[in-house]
């Protein structure tokens, strides 16, 4: 089993079958197994404690397992129950699954068929338990660990939403897949993922891309002396050092295929090996890995293991670009003006209202991270208590963010669904971007000629001539 904490209660009245049933279980890696003959100390038992789950016979004396499948479905909806029973009967297997049974199995059960059931019972319980934690927290509209999210600055709805998601999500032990372009904080998406885990090891961070195989394989797993020329002594690997903790793989998109092998391997089992070991060690560490690629393409062109995938992909956050979340620029602006003055020892300087009109109409492909280099390098290079705002044009071109290729693209589309019969004259789609550009920029001529490739002047031509009769 992945997760050693989970408790089961096993309820026949037959010794031989409890016997057996436990130590399959304890086999397995079930610690907290409660054998339970009587049925009747059912209903006394769950008023002290609760399981993860319920292993339950039908045919038995005093209260039927048929009886107490009721009884449970009502009072203790939330225990998923297994029915194990020698009938073999189409019917009773039927009526028992209508009435809240997640399995029947019939006697004798192989170990491999009940362990499987099990797995499978406990994962469709926890998916429930993440839906109506998920649907509570959109209903409640509140975060229940808000400084969990500190280091992300944000009031937009969409991130509060992905806020409430990790909420639920962050106390499972599955992996969690974190997506997004590059500079949208997925570092510390992971990092409060942890937090709310309350775990007690270490959050351990690596950044793997540009590691061959035997590079991942030292760094991860540690290696023992005379493992290869020059390892004089033993080295434990980070993920050791993540013990009880998170281990956040940064860029696995960059994975060799042989690296990928190894870390499917280390999620599938828990165990992993130095490298010049033969013995296993065991790891409990949470996996959160993530990405700026596209990696269900990299999966549909097999170059990314899709088994692999799927198992990262238990939890799947995916962070929207800062283009997709304006409203964050002007606090993220004030926040980066306060961190870089107070950094460099300065008073925060106060800065244009149009400062504010020309970032939104920039698509910022670095996203925060290059928000944040922008506004220290501004800030950097301020003499007075205010921006200029000519330093930011200076450093962000609006009119050339967007290759000439995708560019042609653009205004072929545009062209097609804007003038499908008529195509206007080269007068009037002037007149067309004069009059957007300005609407944009909220009336910011300079802003509005930044938009259009032209100077501020070149602009006030054409708007006198446009004025004049």
């Amino acid at each position: 089993m992945e997760n050693f904490n989970y408790s089961v209660a096993i309820v026949d009245d037959e010794k031989e079958a409890l016997y057996s049933y436990s130590l399959i279980l304890k086999q397995a890696g079930l610690k907290d197994v409660v054998l339970i003959q009587d049925s009747r100390e059912i209903p006394i038992i769950l008023k002290e404690r609760t399981f993860s789950i319920l292993l339950l016979d039908l045919s038995m004396p005093y209260i039927s397992g048929f009886d107490l499948l009721k009884y449970l479905s009502v009072e203790y909806p939330e225990i998923p129950v297994i029915i194990i029973t020698a009938i073999k009967d189409i019917e009773t297997a039927v009526e028992c699954m209508k009435i809240g049974a997640c399995d029947y199995l019939v006697k004798p059960i192989e170990k491999n068929k009940l362990i499987s059931s099990i797995k499978k019972a406990l994962e469709m319980n926890r998916l429930k338990e993440e839906i109506l934690g998920l649907k509570h927290r959109l209903i409640e509209d509140k975060l229940e660990q808000e400084n969990a999210f500190s280091e992300i600055i944000t009031v937009n709805q969409k991130m509060r939403g992905i806020f409430k998601y990790i909420e639920v999500i962050s106390k499972t032990e599955q992996p969690v897949l974190v997506t997004g372009e590059t500079g949208t904080g997925k570092e510390l998406v992971a990092r409060a993922i942890h937090k709310i885990s309350e775990k007690k090891g270490e959050f351990v961070a690596v950044n793997v891309a540009g590691l061959d195989d035997t590079m991942f394989s030292d760094t991860l797993f540690g290696h023992r002396k005379g493992a290869f020329t020059g390892a004089f002594s033993n080295r434990e690997g980070l993920i050791s050092r993540a013990k009880g903790g998170t281990l956040f793989l940064d860029e696995i998109g960059d994975l060799s295929e042989a690296s990928q092998l190894k870390l499917l391997r280390v999620i599938q089992e828990k165990v992993y090996y130095p490298l010049g070991s033969d013995l296993p060690k065991n790891t409990d560490a949470r996996l959160i890995v993530a990405t700026n690629q596209d990696i269900q393409e990299m999966v549909n062109s097999g170059k990314f293991r899709k088994d692999l995938f799927y198992r990262l992909k238990a939890h799947h956050v995916h962070l929207p670009p800062l283009r997709e979340r304006k409203d964050d620029i002007p606090v993220l602006l004030e926040y980066f003006i306060e961190e870089a003055a107070l950094s460099l020892s300065k008073k925060p300087p106060k800065y244009p209202e149009e400062l504010i009109i020309l970032l939104m109409n920039y698509p910022f492909p670095g996203n925060i991270r290059e928000l944040k280099m922008i506004v220290y390098d501004a800030v950097a290079r301020c003499k007075s208590n205010f921006l200029s705002l000519e330093i930011f044009k200076d450093m962000i071109d609006i009119s050339n963010t967007i290759d000439k290729e995708l560019k042609s693209e653009i205004v072929k589309f545009y062209i097609q669904m804007r003038f499908p019969e008529r195509l206007p004259t080269l007068k009037e789609m002037e007149e067309i971007l004069v009059t957007e550009a300005l609407r944009r920029s909220k009336g910011n001529q300079g802003i509005a000629a930044s938009m259009l490739g032209i100077t501020r002047q070149a602009l006030n031509k054409r708007l006198h001539k446009k004025t004049t009769p």
